[in-house]
């Protein structure tokens, strides 16, 4: 790979780490679109714990990974909770990174064996076939 496809590649993981590890402490924990029409029908407290009334969200349980070592955003054993989400967001970075390149890898373009390389114009004409009308046309 060229140099500058690597400083491109490396710029933007630190970019995408940065965001995960720092700015993803700072984003609203105000319920979202659907969390708020989840909750139409129902009365809410100061801690949007659902204190009346009747809304889908009544009906809501905990995910199958909600134990995981990642779940609600943070690390579990981790107290402080900058530093627990912080260090969520790079491990998710991090393994998305992996994941992908990994992927990538699997799918590379290899080379092929010698001989049945056949090389292609610009225009997409195979480049042997030209040499034989450029041949047939000079005798």
């Amino acid at each position: 790979m060229k140099n500058r496809s690597w400083s491109f590649l490396v710029g933007g993981l630190l970019v995408a780490l940065l965001l995960a590890g720092v700015v993803s402490n700072y984003a609203s924990s105000h319920p979202d679109g659907l969390d708020s029409s989840l909750l139409k029908g129902c009365t809410v407290d100061a801690d949007d714990t659902i204190t009346g009334g009747s809304c889908p969200a009544q009906q809501a349980r905990d995910h199958e990974l909600a134990d995981s070592p990642l779940a609600d955003y943070g690390v579990r054993g981790v107290e402080n909770g900058f530093l627990s989400t912080g260090l969520s967001g790079v491990l998710g970075v991090l393994l998305t990174f992996a994941v992908g390149a990994g992927g990538f890898w699997l799918l590379r373009r290899r080379g092929t064996a010698a001989g049945t390389a056949t090389a292609t114009t610009p225009a997409g004409v195979d480049a042997a076939a030209s040499d034989d009308v450029r041949a047939d046309a000079a005798s």
